[in-house]
């Protein structure tokens, strides 16, 4: 392991001044001055975590140690983790340029991502570590036939995984190729290589202690920015905002726009409606993110690390405080790079847009106020938000199949650790080449908007069946699994048919589907198909999962055989 973690590290290193060399002398890159420094951290933070990927690998020897980290993660570790997991290139990157773009409206992002977290506290967190072991699944289908239902989580946690990846993928690509020269392709392959690296070899061990340093490198870095921008104003956010006002306002003239025309477009930035257009888009949206924060199955795999109930609550309450307090300091970066970044020409491209693309905003504001020194280290921790992330997305999916459906379904549980781990890392390698493509595929879309997609598919699928096989005695397995396919299929197919991508992805006309999120229509059919499919239910098997209701709840309320369970 010593050796194939140097010689990645160096192959990485190699790889960055060649491409970016060619590329400049074929026109394929913008010609820009190397930031050494922005080197030597990536350097440095590539090298530290491979590092401590060789030492979780000589820990990683069974199915529990890649899975969970054995179980051993405390409570303020694991909130530390499930922050740096939450974080991501769409909360850094996407949102900081949502505000830049549409102001005020970016703030749905900041709170309909904080809000999921109240009901992962008071309604699931000690139920989850009660009831399972490995993954969302085994919660899902506890009481109910195993192979209907874990099918089910193992086909929707692959699509949650899928429109997330693509999000990390192309903020990561963005990131490299702004500060290398690099083209987009060799960016986001580094990428793919370095995460499947992490997961292969040092399993969810390596990938906790890379959250946790990149959720501590990530708070320190956004604390800095909010409070640099804040002092230029007297640490006053209403002159702040007042000064972004002041600069939309002479951007839209600049444009041609008459002097209340311009005034108008200023002042928008401060009320909604440039993002959210409607109440319905507005609903269905905050919808979405909140109820899809408590369907990730990358964040609910989070809850098997820790030792037992109580442990996981603090960790809910510790990745909340830190969540929350991360969110605050986004808008302040967001109205920051309206006020410092949007008037200043070494920060856009030939045609008026920020250089690098849209995603860019925060990545500029840092080198506005802190030189090539500050833009090196946040470039660094934007590279770690992203490589933190799509480790924990990659381990949660390469679990779906590996635990889910090879260990469980296919082979009815008679499957070695060793077998199981196997297929655990052959699907790491296929998620690794899809997640490479699909950044590609989509490099221009905006990261945040990318992740709402997948919050739509988590909250359609994932938590209608959560919820009710939780809390509902009269749910079936038939019902949830059904009810759940349905969700799922509905929230995939009305995100196709939305503008997001059947215009600005598929290139075609007007989208069937008139709103970004279609969580407004699919979270509901989610919860009706598994009640009414419960209901109808008069199989053998139906009357079975009823009566397990009790010793479910007995279970996950006071955890009475979890822990001898999950010692087996």
């Amino acid at each position: 392991m010593r050796r194939a973690s140097g010689i990645a590290l160096a192959a990485i290193l190699l790889i960055l001044p060649g491409p970016a060399l060619a590329a400049a002398l074929e026109g394929e890159a913008e010609q820009q001055q190397t930031n050494w420094i922005a080197i030597g951290m990536f350097a440095l933070f590539v090298a530290l975590t491979l590092w401590i990927t060789r030492r979780a690998a000589q820990r990683t020897k069974t199915a529990s140690d890649f899975y969970t980290a054995g179980g051993g993660i405390s409570g303020f570790q694991n909130g530390l983790a499930m922050a740096g997991d939450y974080m991501s290139a769409a909360s850094f990157l996407g949102i900081s340029a949502q505000i830049f773009t549409d102001g005020y409206d970016g703030l749905i992002y900041s709170t309909g991502f904080l809000v999921g977290w109240p009901i992962i506290l008071f309604l699931m967190a000690e139920k989850l570590r009660n009831l399972g072991r490995y993954t969302f699944a085994d919660v899902a289908s506890y009481r109910f036939a195993q192979p209907p239902v874990r099918s089910f989580a193992a086909i929707s946690t692959l699509l949650v995984v899928a429109f997330y990846l693509i999000a990390q993928m192309v903020g990561a690509g963005q990131l490299i190729k702004l500060l290398f020269g690099l083209p987009y392709t060799y960016a986001v392959i580094i990428v793919g290589v370095l995460m499947m690296l992490y997961v292969l070899f040092g399993g969810m061990r390596a990938t906790t202690w890379v959250q946790i340093i990149k959720a501590i490198m990530l708070l320190a870095g956004a604390t800095f920015i909010a409070v640099m921008v804040l002092a230029r104003f007297g640490f006053s956010p209403e002159a702040l905002f007042a000064k972004a006002v002041e600069v939309k306002t002479g951007l839209a003239a600049a444009k041609g726009a008459t002097p209340a025309d311009a005034a108008v477009q200023g002042r928008s930035i401060m009320g909604p409606g440039n993002f959210i257009k409607d109440p319905i888009s507005a609903i269905s949206f905050g919808m979405a993110l909140m109820f899809g924060t408590a369907g990730l199955p990358h964040i609910l795999m989070r809850f098997f690390t820790v030792p037992n109930a109580r442990e996981a609550r603090k960790s809910v309450l510790w990745a909340t405080t830190w969540i929350g307090y991360f969110y605050l300091l986004t808008f302040i970066i967001g109205f920051g790079a309206i006020v410092l970044v949007a008037t200043d020409t070494s920060y856009l491209d030939p045609n008026g847009g920020l250089r690098g693309g849209g995603n860019m905003a925060a990545i500029h504001l840092a080198h506005a106020i802190g030189g090539d020194a500050f833009l090196g280290f946040i470039s660094a921790v934007a590279f770690a938000t992203i490589l933190a992330v799509v480790a924990g997305l990659t381990l949660s999916g390469a679990s779906a199949v590996s635990h889910d459906l090879y260990a469980t379904v296919f082979r009815k549980g008679e499957v070695s650790s060793k077998d199981e781990l196997r297929v655990s890392r052959v699907t790491t390698l296929v998620l690794g080449g899809v997640a490479v493509l699909l950044g590609i595929a989509f490099e221009k879309q905006n990261v945040a908007f990318m992740v709402s997609l997948a919050f739509a598919l988590a909250a359609s699928g994932n938590f209608p069946v959560l919820i009710l096989s939780l809390l509902w005695k009269g749910c079936t397995g038939r019902g949830a699994m059904i009810g759940g396919l349905l969700g799922l299929a509905t929230a995939f197919i009305l995100t196709v048919l939305s503008p997001a991508i059947w215009v600005n992805v598929l290139h075609l006309e007007a989208a069937p589907f008139p709103y970004t999120s279609p969580a407004i229509i699919s979270v509901p059919v989610g919860f009706f198909a598994i009640w009414l499919f419960s209901v109808l239910d008069r199989s053998p098997r139906a009357a079975v999962d009823k009566a397990g209701y009790r010793e479910q709840r007995i279970r996950s309320e006071t955890g009475i055989g979890a822990y001898r369970a999950a010692e087996h």
